[in-house]
């Protein structure tokens, strides 16, 4: 069992986080010009939609945006007893020569950005992968950083952290729980 440590982000700084990578995004690659947003579902696919409409509204543009499920890609399949429930990838262009936003909620020890790119890199190659976080936890197992990051949150490795999504959670907030201990 958790308990709330802290309240992250409310839905006001959520949106703002959101709206700062946008622009961050679109300084760093000069326009958007040659970027294609690519989500990690489920909550990095929601978050990759939102930041996509940001750039499209700031930018003028359209954006080709994909969702990429990484759960045939894991390096923590084998040994699970349950079968892996695979929600499929959507990406219907070409990254070939394109630079990728590779957008996740939480960053923590690398190991879904790490399966993320072997799929990305299955499908095409691009000229650049940047990867766009809105929480950045530490505790890395891999060598992996975030060229974008809404927030750092240094926590123990006990603690976690749940993003919640209007899209499928009802609101907007992000919240640092810690576990109960027993008495």
């Amino acid at each position: 069992m958790r308990k709330l440590k802290a309240k992250i982000m409310d839905a006001v700084g959520l949106e703002r986080t959101l709206t700062r990578l946008s622009h961050e995004i679109i300084e760093k690659n000069k326009g958007a010009g040659n970027l294609v947003i690519v989500g990690i579902k489920t909550r990095g696919a929601i978050i990759a939609q939102r930041i996509t409409k940001r750039i499209e509204e700031i930018e003028q543009t359209k954006l080709n945006i994909g969702l990429l499920d990484i759960t045939l890609y894991r390096d923590d399949l084998l040994g699970k007893l349950e079968q892996p429930e695979f929600k499929g990838t959507d990406i219907i262009f070409s990254i070939a020569g394109k630079d990728v936003i590779l957008v996740d909620d939480v960053l923590f020890t690398g190991r879904t950005i790490r399966a993320a790119l072997d799929e990305l890199i299955d499908l095409g190659r691009p000229n650049t992968i940047q990867l766009a976080v809105l929480i950045d936890r530490g505790h890395r197992q891999l060598p992996v950083k975030a060229d974008f990051v809404g927030k750092n949150v240094p926590t123990s490795i006990d603690e976690s952290i749940r993003v919640h999504l209007k899209e499928t959670d009802g609101h907007d907030e992000v919240l640092l729980m810690h576990p109960e201990t027993q008495a």
